[in-house]
């Protein structure tokens, strides 16, 4: 299960260190994709073969269905951490995540059966901003879900 907050950076050339307690659940290979709030996604390969399972009750005639699964299917890469714990996060997703052009800070967020990985702005920005959710509302958006 991943959970916390870590304070990384990503280089120019796109190597993100993943946090140490992180790397053992991981495994050998994970798969980085475009995640929601313009972040990025960091499932093992398991979780993604199960979120990949659950696309593929959607219908191939179904011009909606199509395109949910490329937006998905285009962004996902699979990648191996190197022995430092480094991945290599294609151009195409940094620009998508605002991680672009030279060293970037980044947060890298536990959210129990995957990892997200912000750009630090965006991250401060989703936590500031007008949308953003108090523990308190979060209990009551709990509540109305029924847990």
């Amino acid at each position: 299960m991943f959970m916390g907050e870590f304070n990384h950076s990503i280089d120019a050339k796109g190597r993100l260190i993943l946090p140490s307690r992180f790397r053992d659940e991981l495994g050998e290979k994970c798969v980085i994709t475009k995640g929601y709030e313009g972040c990025l996604d960091v499932y093992t390969e398991e979780e993604w073969q199960k979120f990949v399972d659950s696309l593929s009750s959607l219908s191939p005639h179904n011009a909606s269905a199509r395109r949910v699964l490329r937006i998905f299917s285009s962004g996902a890469v699979t990648c191996e951490p190197d022995k430092q714990g480094r991945v290599i996060v294609p151009q195409v997703l940094r620009e998508f995540a605002g991680m672009d052009g030279e060293k970037k800070d980044v947060v890298v967020v536990g959210n129990f059966t995957k990892i997200e990985v912000w750009s630090a702005e965006r991250w401060k920005e989703y936590n500031e901003g007008d949308d953003a959710l108090t523990l308190e509302q979060a209990g009551a958006s709990l509540a109305e879900m029924g847990l």
